[in-house]
């Protein structure tokens, strides 16, 4: 098992779990589900190095972006130094697996060589699943909050309220 950075022939292997992903939403009732992603994002992702894969037998087990910044959805907190984590897509073929517990000890040592002080991330409505899985992972749960401004963010941030999380470093 190895995580590195995507590459641009990365794309629509990218983009076929981003929908594998969408259709497992579509089938929980009450999940909000993701857009199709503009290629640009996911391209601006990938040629400034924050798009990442976990690759397992030469496949793509899981990807996720971070980010360095989230003004729009962590709003007076975003002035904190923090990385943070979006759009976690698992190969169907490597379910089951705890992923996210992979990308928090991998998430903790990117932020402490990156001099940051909280690993965070998000999800929309209130996945009590979810939840419940980024709080075994270690993250700390927030509350779920009414975003005060979407524009501008992936269509999905205007339909619920956002379940932030976070980490906290020493």
């Amino acid at each position: 098992m190895k995580i590195e950075n995507c590459t641009i022939d990365d794309i629509d292997e990218i983009y076929r779990l981003y929908r594998i992903a969408s259709a497992y939403q579509k089938s929980k009732k009450g999940v909000v589900v993701w857009p199709e992603f503009e290629r640009k994002l996911v391209e601006d992702s990938i040629a400034e190095n924050r798009q990442w894969k976990l690759i397992i037998d030469n496949n793509i087990a899981c990807v996720w972006t971070i980010t360095f910044s989230d003004e729009q959805i962590w709003e007076e907190k975003n002035g904190d130094a923090a990385i943070y984590i979006h759009r976690i897509a698992t190969n169907p073929d490597y379910r089951g697996q705890n992923f996210v517990a992979i990308i928090v000890e991998w998430s903790k040592e990117y932020a402490r060589e990156s001099n940051k002080d909280y690993i965070r991330l998000d999800t929309l409505g209130n996945n009590v699943k979810l939840i419940e899985h980024y709080k075994k992972a270690g993250f700390d749960f927030l509350g779920l909050f009414d975003l005060k401004n979407t524009k501008g963010l992936p269509d999905h941030y205007g339909k619920a309220p956002a379940c932030l999380f976070e980490i906290k470093l020493n």
